[in-house]
């Protein structure tokens, strides 16, 4: 049996509008550009050796009906002037021969950086926690270099978010995704 590993991932965003809630999701999922696949959605490993590509190339390497594998976070709500966030976190090692993580994050409430970086955060403590280490956020954040330090292995994040406010009575819906390309 051939083992079925992405070799490559990318992320995604959208938001859409509607009265219908269901349509309000289709319409994120179009603005993503990942409306015409049939998303199944998957738990949070980053794979070893998996590339990341720009979301013009993953897009173009996707074919209409497509069983399309993906990281996805979602959130909805019609609820007038609410704030509304989605977001996936990558925790990324330098060693690219070991597996990182992905984390999905939504929250009503918080701005799109605060998603976004809470998503990374998360990430980050996922693949701390299998290597066995006590990860303190504040501590291991090089903000010079952008990356964390955990147990001396350098890890790289990145996060793709969307936030939105519900402009009248209409669903919004969120959603940020990593996905993956075979």
């Amino acid at each position: 049996m051939t083992a079925y590993v992405p070799r490559e991932i990318f992320l995604t965003k959208g938001v859409g509008a509607h009265k219908e809630e269901l349509h309000s999701f289709e319409l994120a999922l179009r603005d993503a550009g990942i409306e015409k696949c049939n998303l199944v959605q998957v738990s949070s490993i980053f794979p070893p050796g998996c590339r990341m590509i720009s979301k013009a190339q993953g897009l173009k390497k996707l074919h209409p009906g497509e069983i399309t594998y993906c990281v996805m976070s979602r959130c909805c709500t019609n609820e007038p002037r609410r704030l509304l966030a989605a977001s996936v976190g990558l925790a990324i090692p330098a060693d690219r021969k070991t597996y990182g993580y992905i984390s999905e994050h939504h929250a009503f409430g918080q701005t799109e950086r605060q998603s976004g970086d809470y998503a990374e955060d998360l990430a980050a403590a996922m693949l701390a926690s299998t290597l066995g280490i006590d990860f303190n956020v504040d501590e291991s954040w090089d903000e010079k270099k952008e990356l964390f330090k955990i147990s001396g292995k350098i890890v790289k994040t990145c996060n793709s978010t969307q936030s939105s406010i519900v402009k009248n009575n209409d669903y919004t819906t969120v959603v940020a995704a990593a996905v993956f390309i075979f």
